[in-house]
């Protein structure tokens, strides 16, 4: 059975949802470090433009989006479940909502000058001439990922996240985990964005202090730990992937909702944030998700995998 490769950085919160959901079904998995901004020359390789954090390698596929990297490692190691049988519809529609209203909402809170101070100067007091050519920086990268999106202003935004951490507080009144007595994809999805405010921005922490059930929850959930991780470089993972045969298109009913053909070049981008577009032959279209046929010089041939939902395919122009 091929390895599991994880390309991601440390502070990266989707990264952290991952590799606690490793640490859950106690998997083994290699880890090759990708840095926080572009250029990212050796993700590209893999990806084929596609340069957000984290994505899967198996390998020569290449998994895209930590909502499908769910549904590979649930595939990969069925129990303990992510998506219990009479909750799989709630546990996946309260993860959507973490990952994406949730998480911007205490992203702008942990992004206040106290946190990027810290997350760039070492110290919430620290002056911003110690710190603010990195953030900037950063913040330019993160702009140009960021096209068309909205941005909420900062007290509204935190407003929300207080909104939701009482929201969170009250499902975990009378039970462990946010659905009941054992975790689902839903906690590991509100997790991440609250991981981040406690460890990366602690200078943050205290809007935390107000749903001490929230606190204790998280508690439980670092407990299951990162599982099993080899340090791994990224010469090395696009060295396996050249020399390895990508798996075959999926065997499940051919999906068309756009009217291509399989076989037809496409491009994937997501519908928000992240436009970097991948390119390839369209080579399969599941009810769950897209299978693109690429080649690189230097990672050979790759399928890069994609999940329908928050992703938008269209013909390639040629």
């Amino acid at each position: 059975m091929s390895d599991l490769i994880l390309h991601h950085y440390p502070s990266s919160p989707f990264s952290e949802k991952i590799r606690l959901i490793l640490g859950y079904k106690q998997l083994a998995w290699k880890s090759v470090i990708i840095p926080q901004i572009m250029p990212k020359p050796d993700v590209v390789a893999l990806t084929g433009g596609y340069r957000k954090t984290p994505f899967l390698q198996i390998g020569a596929d290449i998994y895209c989006d930590s909502a499908l990297i769910c549904d590979v490692l649930e595939h990969r190691q069925p129990t303990p479940t992510l998506y219990p049988k009479d909750q799989k519809g709630l546990a996946r529609i309260v993860a959507q909502w973490a990952d994406e209203k949730l998480f911007w909402a205490a992203m702008a809170w942990n992004f206040s000058p106290k946190g990027a101070a810290q997350m760039f100067g070492g110290s919430p007091d620290a002056p911003v001439e110690q710190w603010g050519l990195k953030a900037k920086v950063f913040g330019d990268d993160r702009a140009k990922m960021r096209v068309g999106m909205p941005r909420v202003p900062a007290p509204d935004a935190a407003a929300a996240y207080r909104s939701y951490l009482r929201r969170l507080s009250d499902m975990l009144e009378s039970q462990t985990f946010l659905l009941g007595a054992a975790p689902s994809v839903a906690d590991f999805a509100a997790y991440h964005p609250l991981w981040f405010t406690r460890t990366q921005t602690s200078a943050m922490a205290g809007i935390l202090d107000a749903t001490p059930a929230v606190l204790a929850w998280m508690d439980r959930m670092a407990a299951f730990g990162h599982g099993t991780m080899e340090k791994f470089s990224a010469a090395e993972s696009i060295a396996l992937c050249a020399r390895s045969t990508p798996t075959m298109a999926e065997k499940e009913p051919f999906m068309d909702e756009h009217g291509l053909a399989l076989g037809t070049p496409v491009s994937i981008t997501s519908e928000s944030f992240g436009p970097e577009p991948t390119e390839g032959e369209l080579i399969a279209a599941t009810r769950m998700h897209y299978t693109l046929r690429r080649t690189d010089e230097r990672a050979g041939t790759v399928h890069v995998h994609f999940p329908r939902v928050g992703y938008i395919l269209k013909k390639a122009h040629p």
